[in-house]
């Protein structure tokens, strides 16, 4: 498996981020999904990953920049065949170590609090990332779950 930049021009990787957003917003009460589209990931703010095996597409996985010190896990997707293989844990290690190496301390994301996102919440949990209080720009909302991850006293 590779990762690799994300190039946001192919018909793989814009699929697979129709299928995530799509999800979520399906998955999540209207006005609570906050999976970004491909125009939101164009940012400056932000690094976009693809993990590959060959020429099939795995997952995607971007980090964007809050502030020198805090960055935020968006658009975590595993494609369907690829899941419980580790395409989705190896993409959040590179997630993390990029938000090390850019000197950040503290990673955060935000997901669902409804049932479908059980396992989502789980697989966070189990690299190190804790339930904590809205951060950013979001605010306290009951279909959001927001969790948190020391980058100085964790490592996955």
């Amino acid at each position: 498996m590779r990762i690799i930049p994300g190039d946001l021009t192919d018909p793989r990787v814009i699929e697979l981020l129709r299928i995530h957003v799509t999800t979520a917003r399906a998955q999540t009460a209207r006005g609570s999904a906050h999976a970004l589209d491909i125009s939101a990931l164009q940012t400056p703010d932000i690094h976009f990953w693809t993990a590959w095996d060959s020429e099939q597409l795995l997952a995607v996985g971007a980090l964007r920049q809050l502030s020198t010190e805090h960055g935020e896990v968006k658009s975590m997707h595993t494609a369907q065949a690829a899941r419980r293989h580790g395409a989705g844990a190896a993409m959040l290690r590179h997630i993390i170590e990029a938000a090390r190496t850019g000197g950040m301390s503290r990673l955060s994301l935000e997901t669902g609090a409804w049932d479908y996102f059980i396992p989502a919440r789980a697989f966070y949990r189990q690299h190190g990332f804790a339930e904590c209080a809205p951060f950013g720009d979001y605010l306290a909302d009951p279909n959001s779950v927001f969790m948190t991850l020391d980058l100085q006293a964790a490592r996955t």
